[in-house]
């Protein structure tokens, strides 16, 4: 089991970090929502939970809690921009369709 970071990704949240101020990495995590049932949730994390797995990448902690490590075991993070667009994108191998507009997926 794992979850990893492209360079471009852990660069970019490095830098969030450091204008943040604080924190010790990123949470990653999935939610019922959207037309195909889950959407990807991030946010920073100031501390880690007890039952929370932790892997590190690049030098990035990533946090997840074990519900949302089932839908994201082996998804790589990634950063990038696309015209006047930017942001992360996950590569998750779990996925088995998406929803027309990109914001949510099933497994």
């Amino acid at each position: 089991m794992a979850i990893t970071l492209t360079t471009t990704a852990a660069e970019r949240v490095q830098k969030f970090l450091a204008n943040r101020g604080k924190g010790i990495g990123l949470r990653l995590g999935v939610k019922t929502t959207g037309c195909s049932g889950m959407a990807y949730v991030l946010e920073f994390v100031d501390s880690v939970e007890p039952d929370d797995e932790v892997f590190e990448s690049h030098g990035v902690k990533v946090i997840i809690n074990p519900k949302s490590l089932v839908y994201l075991d082996g998804t790589e993070l990634d950063y990038g921009k696309e015209g006047l667009n930017e942001g992360f994108k996950f590569n998750n191998p779990n996925v088995k369709d998406t929803c027309g507009c990109g914001e949510s997926f099933n497994v």
